[in-house]
C-alpha cells in the first residue's frame, strides 16, 4: 500500500460516516489496490478514548467498499459505544488497518505461543470451538507482555484467562495502519 492509498482509506472512512450524518456524498479517487478485495478494521476515537472499532478477518469485498461500511459500524454500531452524534465528526480521528492474511501458528503450549509471539507486530485470533477474538498489533502497545495479552485475549474471546488446552487455536496477522492527524490511542486498547 502507498501513502496515497492510506490517505484515501482515511478520506473513504471520514466521508462515509460524514454522509450517514446528513453530509453530502462524496466519492474519493481510489487506486487499483482500493478496488481490490480486501480486509480491514476502521477505529475511531474521540480523543484518547475508543469510540468503535470494527472490521473484517478476510475480504469481503474490495477494500475500499470494507472500510467504507467498517466505518459506518464503528461510528454507530459498536456495542461499546453510542452511536456517534454529527456534532462530534470534527472531533474524531480515524485509524485504518489493512490486514494481511491470517497464518495458523501452531503451539504446543501457552508457553510456547509467548515465546513465538512478536509484540507489536502480529495481530492474534484466537479460537476454541465457536469463541473467536482478535486484538489488532496496536493492542501490544497496552499489553506489551504475551502473557497478559493472551489472557486478555481469552477473556474478550468469553474464555477463562488461565484457559489453556488443545483446542485453542491462534492465527497471526500483520497490518499496514493509517491514521489520521492527531489520532491518539488510550492506555487500555480495545480493539
Amino acid at each position: 500500500m502507498t501513502p496515497e492509498d492510506g490517505k484515501a482509506l482515511l478520506q473513504i472512512a471520514r466521508r462515509a460516516v460524514g454522509e450517514r450524518l446528513g453530509g453530502p456524498a462524496e466519492e474519493v479517487a481510489r487506486g487499483r489496490r482500493l478496488n481490490e478485495p480486501g480486509a480491514a478494521f476502521v477505529t475511531v476515537r474521540r480523543g484518547a478514548r475508543l469510540h468503535g472499532c470494527i472490521g473484517n478477518v478476510e475480504p469481503e469485498g474490495a477494500l475500499g467498499d470494507a472500510v467504507a461500511r467498517n466505518a459506518k459500524l464503528a461510528a454507530f454500531e459498536d456495542p461499546r459505544s453510542r452511536p456517534l452524534r454529527s456534532a462530534e465528526l470534527a472531533d474524531v480521528r480515524f485509524e485504518v488497518s489493512v490486514l494481511g492474511k491470517p497464518a495458523p501458528l501452531p503451539v504446543t503450549s501457552e508457553a510456547d505461543a509467548c515465546a513465538r509471539l512478536r509484540p507489536g507486530v502480529d495481530g492474534v485470533i484466537l479460537s476454541r470451538g465457536a469463541r473467536r477474538a482478535l486484538f489488532l498489533p496496536q493492542v501490544w502497545r497496552s499489553l506489551p507482555e504475551p502473557q497478559e495479552f493472551l489472557s486478555r485475549l481469552k477473556e474478550k474471546a468469553g474464555l477463562p484467562p488461565a484457559l489453556w488446552d488443545d483446542k485453542v487455536r491462534l492465527e497471526t496477522f500483520q497490518v499496514e495502519s493509517f491514521a489520521e492527524p492527531g489520532y491518539k490511542e488510550e492506555e487500555a486498547h480495545a480493539s
